[in-house]
């Protein structure tokens, strides 16, 4: 792949087969980030993992202490008292049956979290081919199938990140903004891996993380010292 005159020159200031300790890996992502706008930190974790099988699945939800950085818009399926309960704690949307036809037929997605309450994931469970490969289906692993909705609104509005493997079985998630500063972008990459290595698979022989990159939206990844997290 290609890659641009300003990708290589940030690329030349990382050692490719370093390992790098968090503190400086976290620097040195800030210092080679050159997009026109304030990049997402991304970090991608490979593991040893075979997702294919149920029970070696690595799923759940953290809430990163310094948050995202992104204004995340909240869609609630609910019904009853349960859709005042999530107006009044700051949903974006809310509804029931009445969306089903406006996300299906219409192609609406204006929402990056779908919350909903037990009683209408029957209703739910019709957007399955539109939600499911969007990673927006609700699930009670990560928090968002609930009848707290309020919590589960002001935890995803408050920094609440779902983490799960792809296809490849690694991980990728958003840890802050370039421009936080390093220590809050410290706190919430410990934060991520605390919970990842917490919901490592009891049936996993082997390597659990095998490797972890951060990286800049658009910028080159520079890979971190697995063993500080171990």
């Amino acid at each position: 792949m290609k890659r641009g005159k300003k990708y290589q020159e940030a690329a030349k200031q990382i050692e490719r087969q370093k390992q790098y300790d968090p503190e400086e890996a976290i620097a040195l992502v800030k210092k080679v980030s050159f997009a026109g706008f304030d990049e997402t930190v991304e970090a991608h974790i490979r593991t040893g993992c075979d997702g294919r099988h149920a029970d070696q699945q690595v799923r759940g939800a953290v809430v990163l202490p310094h948050g995202t950085g992104k204004t995340v818009r909240v869609l609630v399926f609910a019904k009853g008292t349960k859709l005042d309960e999530a107006q009044a704690a700051g949903a974006d949307h809310v509804g029931g049956d009445e969306l089903i036809p406006k996300i299906q037929n219409e192609g609406w997605l204006d929402f990056d979290v779908v919350v909903a309450t037990p009683d209408m994931m029957g209703v739910v469970g019709r957007l399955g081919k539109v939600l499911g490969p969007k990673g927006l289906m609700p699930n009670p692993k990560a928090g968002t199938v609930t009848m707290d909705v309020a919590k589960a609104i002001q935890d995803i509005k408050a920094g609440k990140i779902e983490y799960r493997l792809d296809k490849a079985n690694i991980i990728h998630v958003p840890v802050g903004k370039v421009s936080f500063e390093e220590n809050a972008l410290k706190e919430n990459l410990d934060a991520l891996m605390g919970a990842i290595i917490k919901a490592k698979p009891a049936a996993l022989k082997g390597q659990y993380i095998k490797s972890i990159t951060i990286a800049p939206t658009m910028g080159p990844g520079v890979k971190l010292n697995v063993q500080k997290f171990a």
